[in-house]
């Protein structure tokens, strides 16, 4: 996994062949008026999903993995808390759906990270996460999910 701020997302461009394509949409389109849901970026190779929802107690969510697609998920306005573990011998509670690119995990995170406005992290197959989760009270936020095909 991989957290910084969007500013430094140019250090990681060479991380996979798709990188630049995705940092390149955050950097160009005005995600404050992008409407939710899908966007196509590169046809199924690269696609975004924007979010906007009320953020949740982490007592009642699980972690998640992804097989076909790495995640980037960006911040456009709020903040929130995200769990964290990297993948070993975890409780699957919900097994792989390949139509979904999901699967989730009964564990709890190892740790949590603060997302706040202009933070990205980049979740690899081997990294579950929780995303998500309120700080203290639930507090709206806007967030985008890009997808890059592994």
């Amino acid at each position: 996994m991989i957290i910084d701020l969007l500013c430094n997302c140019g250090n990681y461009e060479a991380v996979h062949k798709r990188m630049k394509i995705a940092f390149h949409f955050l950097q160009t389109t005005n995600l404050y008026t992008l409407a939710s849901g899908r966007h196509v970026i590169d046809d199924d190779d690269i696609y975004a999903i924007v979010q906007e929802y009320e953020t949740l107690d982490a007592a009642t969510e699980e972690m998640e993995s992804h097989k076909k697609y790495i995640d980037i998920q960006y911040m456009i306005r709020g903040t929130e808390l995200v769990g964290h573990a990297f993948l070993k011998d975890q409780e699957i509670s919900k097994e792989y759906s390949s139509e979904n690119d999901f699967m989730q995990y009964a564990d709890a995170p190892s740790f949590f990270t603060k997302m706040e406005e202009g933070t990205f992290m980049i979740f690899f197959p081997t990294d579950l996460h929780m995303p998500c989760i309120r700080i203290s009270e639930p507090a709206q936020v806007k967030k985008i999910v890009i997808k890059v095909r592994v």
